[in-house]
């Protein structure tokens, strides 16, 4: 019994639809791979979900821009806007400003100059002299900020050797006092000393010479 014609239509339920998607999907991208090494053919599948998500899929032997090109040129069918022509002009234009500036940085670094001329020399010779100008000011600029933090350190050295000299003094001279201090309170208890501990003179004994 042979298989039923399915009608072709959306699938409502979400779940369903999103289980068909990724089969179908899956399988497409089977196909195309299988061709292209089966036939040495060349393809390309770019598959968008209703989500938004990329799948894609390329022969080896080529790339996606090169087969896009191919079918512009073809069907003759332009498949880039305006706004896609316009976005293209500005990148060339970027990279052609960047590949001059690669070619002016050489020329400023000594390098390449067999091709320019002597007018074309000039311009390179200014922007030297000056940039030479600019980093000798700056050198200057350092040089001065040097001299300045090394003066602040002198007076800062200076001052702080003044006050260290003058706590020397102050502490010199309460050890004075603290000695004069202790001379005093030694001759006092020399004066007070009771006479039980004073130092008789030495006698004879007298009944001994009787």
């Amino acid at each position: 019994m042979g298989r039923g014609k399915i009608e072709i239509k959306r699938i409502e339920n979400s779940t369903n639809r999103q289980v068909t998607f990724s089969k179908r999907r899956n399988g497409i991208i089977k196909k195309a791979r299988e061709i292209s090494v089966l036939c040495e053919s060349q393809v390309s599948v770019v598959i968008f979900s209703n989500s938004g998500k990329l799948s894609d899929y390329c022969s080896s032997n080529t790339s996606l821009p090169k087969i896009l090109e191919r079918y512009q040129l073809n069907c003759g069918k332009k498949l880039w806007d305006a706004k896609h022509e316009n976005l293209s002009a500005q990148i060339d234009r970027i990279k052609k400003e960047n590949d001059n500036m690669q070619i002016e940085l050489r020329h400023l670094k000594g390098e390449d100059l067999n091709s320019l001329n002597p007018k074309e020399l000039i311009p390179i010779e200014e922007a030297l002299t000056n940039g030479l100008t600019s980093v000798q000011d700056k050198q200057m600029d350092y040089l001065k900020m040097l001299k300045k933090n090394e003066r602040l350190l002198e007076e800062e050295n200076k001052r702080l050797t003044y006050i260290l000299h003058h706590q020397q003094l102050a502490m010199e001279g309460n050890m004075r006092e603290l000695d004069l201090g202790h001379q005093h309170e030694d001759r006092e208890h020399a004066t007070q000393m009771p006479m039980a501990f004073t130092v008789q003179p030495f006698q004879p004994n007298l009944q001994g010479n009787k």
